[in-house]
């Protein structure tokens, strides 16, 4: 008989890759995208995968990182998405960025020219029709007010929410390259890196620095809704403004710590340093690193000219702010992402309340592993809780408390304790080496193709 084909709802970075998943696997997918049909408050174009608020999947260190692991576990298992951030990477120091526009190009070919693909472009505007026995909900912090409702109907819950807000981009050649300079923090050269990856624009004075964040706290910043103020920053992106009102000096230890670094026109590591990252293959486009933020536009222009370095500064995008919701995972999807509520419809990526694009293509892979695998008659088979794959699967499943899930990036606290003897640079190596054992006795042990 002729295998159903598996729906999915949303083409950004979950539903891709288990798009990829299933039709490795020789099962159809029906790939379902609202854009351009229906636009989103954030994205700019109707590929798939494509990134909105960073171009970073972070470190790429498999052996000292949580989420290098996540990358090295996915690459294992034939991941879409990893494999066209490689081909797309550009320097970044010990983190893997891509060029945003030729990596979701990347993806959206590689899809739309698969034989078991079809792709239908409009919004879903309720719960899945019952025909479509396999589905997955892979809809991303931005799922449409209508499924959304349908979605909260049918759990009878309500929507949780938080703000992401995005980082403004310079244009590089309007850099003063005689204020700034190339360096990543400590010299680190990391994958398609020198060790110069970074533009770092530095304060030397500490006076110069407090009126910058003194800027900061006094600008106009966006209004929000009545039906938002209540909603909470998800601690991961805060907004550069925001942690400036925790204290003058918390930036100087988050975003724009100066260690590691040195102002080679100075001769000394400056008082506060402003990073700038890679953000295309040209070279023509960087990222503020660590600055997303609500300002108005007119003060983010006005403000972020104050950083040394950045005086005449072109901006190819300011910052702006969305709203993302999120599912109780926990208390509404069994151990295979399956709805309790409704086992034919499944979740993946940030609306599980996973954080980070990585992570969301990670729970989209399982997704499609798990959606495959039954498909073909099979039992679903989960990671072991020992690797990055199963520790993320385990946190959005079961192993968080659904009375105080917020969204989570993988991280070693959420593994199975290891020896507490075992420290340091060491510990994390246990850590990730036990990963990676198991993930391979797992991964040769699951058949993918039918």
């Amino acid at each position: 008989m002729k295998t159903k084909p598996i729906h999915i709802i949303g083409g950004g970075m979950a539903g891709s890759e288990a798009a990829w998943q299933i039709v490795q696997a020789g099962v159809p997918v029906v790939i379902h995208e609202m854009r351009p049909v229906r636009k989103t408050e954030a994205h700019q174009t109707e590929n798939f995968a494509e990134l909105v608020c960073s171009n970073s999947f972070r470190s790429d260190d498999f052996e000292n990182n949580a989420v290098g692991l996540l990358h090295e576990e996915m690459r294992r298992a034939g991941s879409l998405i990893m494999a066209a951030g490689d081909r797309h990477k550009v320097p970044a120091g010990s983190a893997l960025a891509v060029d945003r526009d030729g990596f979701s190009a990347d993806v959206t070919d590689k899809l739309k020219s698969h034989p078991l693909v079809t792709i239908e472009r409009g919004e879903v505007t309720g719960l899945p029709p019952t025909e479509w026995d396999s589905t997955i909900i892979a809809t991303g912090p931005l799922t449409s007010p209508a499924l959304s409702k349908a979605i909260l109907e049918l759990t009878n819950e309500q929507s949780l929410a938080f703000f992401d807000a995005i980082a403004p981009i310079v244009f590089r050649e309007s850099i003063n390259m005689e204020r700034a300079w190339y360096q990543s923090r400590y010299d680190k050269p990391g994958p398609g890196g020198t060790g110069k990856d970074y533009i770092n624009c530095g304060f030397d004075l500490k006076e110069d620095y407090y009126k910058f964040i003194d800027a900061l706290l006094a600008a106009e910043k966006t209004e929000f809704k009545e039906w938002e103020k209540n909603t909470p920053y998800f601690e991961g992106c805060l907004p550069i403004e925001v942690m400036a009102e925790r204290g003058k000096d918390t930036l100087r230890f988050g975003p724009m710590k100066p260690v590691g670094l040195t102002d080679p026109h100075a001769g000394r590591r400056p008082w506060a340093v402003v990073q700038l990252r890679q953000d295309n293959a040209l070279g023509t486009l960087f990222n503020i690193v660590g600055f997303q933020t609500k300002l108005k536009y007119g003060e983010q222009t006005r403000i972020f000219r104050m950083i040394p370095g950045l005086e005449n500064a072109e901006f190819a995008r300011l910052g702006g702010i969305h709203r993302n919701t999120f599912i109780n995972s926990p208390k509404l999807l069994d151990a295979v992402l399956r709805l309790k509520a409704m086992p034919r419809l499944r979740f993946a990526g940030q609306v599980t309340g996973c954080e980070g694009y990585v992570e969301s293509a990670a729970v989209g892979l399982m997704a499609g592993r798990f959606a495959a695998a039954e498909a073909l008659g099979r039992q679903p088979s989960t990671p072991p809780a020992t690797t990055a794959m199963g520790a993320l699967l385990n946190h959005i499943t079961t192993g968080a408390n659904a009375e105080t899930f917020q969204p989570m990036n993988v991280n070693f606290g959420l593994f199975p304790p290891i020896d507490e003897k075992i420290q340091g640079k060491e510990r994390k190596r246990a850590y990730t080496s036990r990963a990676l054992a198991d993930f391979d006795n797992w991964i040769k042990d699951v058949k993918l193709a039918a």
